[in-house]
């Protein structure tokens, strides 16, 4: 088992920047594939970002693109989204997520959640 647990959620004006990371804990001497995603009232959660266990491969949704950065830190069994250039229709629950394996998944089989942290952007 894997247990993610997601921080730096907050409330922002537009145009500012937001760091969430996302520890795991639990089985992470497996090579896990992390991703981001997001979920907004009235709509269903979507692909963020999502990065390969060696940080190589990356993706990143259309929306995102040009303004949050994915990273991973496996030393610290971390993964980190930086969010810059924030627009009101960023606001949202976003969620860290987990998948045995190297590869990046860009779809949302992953097997394990963290809880959420809340994003709200104030325009």
């Amino acid at each position: 088992q894997v247990q993610l647990v997601e921080s730096g959620g907050g409330l922002v004006q537009a145009g500012g920047s937001l760091r969430l990371s996302c520890a795991a804990s639990g089985r992470t001497f497996s090579p896990l594939s992390m991703g981001w995603f997001r979920q907004a009232p009235g709509k269903e959660r979507a692909l963020v970002a999502a990065i390969s266990w060696s940080g190589g491969r990356i993706y990143y949704s259309d929306p995102v693109k040009g303004r949050f950065t994915i990273s991973r830190d496996n030393a610290k069994n971390t993964v980190y989204l930086q969010m810059n250039s924030l627009k009101p229709e960023d606001t949202a629950v976003y969620y860290c997520a987990a998948r045995g394996g190297t590869r990046v998944t860009t779809g949302d089989n992953y097997d394990y959640w963290g809880q959420g942290t809340q994003v709200t952007v104030s325009s």
